[in-house]
């Protein structure tokens, strides 16, 4: 996946406009548009311009080592993307989310049982 694709599915991940990209940037619409379209060689300082608006490391963004893995998790964890090639590892993170996904329900499962033992013991030391 190339810096320009990456950028793109990136923002497109964010549910963000290219204008809202460009006004982040303080740029025109249109110059934002011509680095999605890979018409623009980006600089260091542009890449990290970028990367800081994503909280990405930059060099997530310059990486085309071909694997066709991109993986981002947002700061709280409840967001995660995933784009690639690899079925075992889409199939992995796809069961990582599902056990995420349930994880409220296995606390308020075992704070259930907390509350039960707390009772549990109270009727012990009532005898």
């Amino acid at each position: 996946m190339s810096v320009n694709e990456k950028i793109r599915m990136v923002r497109e991940m964010n549910q963000w406009s290219q204008e809202e990209m460009a006004e982040k940037m303080n740029m025109s619409t249109n110059g934002y548009a011509k680095i999605e379209r890979g018409e623009t060689k980006l600089n260091l300082h542009k890449l990290e311009q970028i990367a800081h608006i994503f909280n990405i490391d930059v060099l997530e963004l310059m990486n085309t080592d071909g694997k066709g893995v991109f993986f981002l998790m947002n700061e709280n964890g409840n967001n995660t993307n995933y784009c690639g090639n690899n079925e075992n590892l889409t199939a992995e993170i796809d069961k990582l989310k599902l056990i995420i996904s349930h994880k409220d329900e296995i606390v308020a499962q075992k704070n259930a049982e907390i509350l039960a033992l707390k009772e549990i013991i109270e009727l012990l030391k009532q005898k």
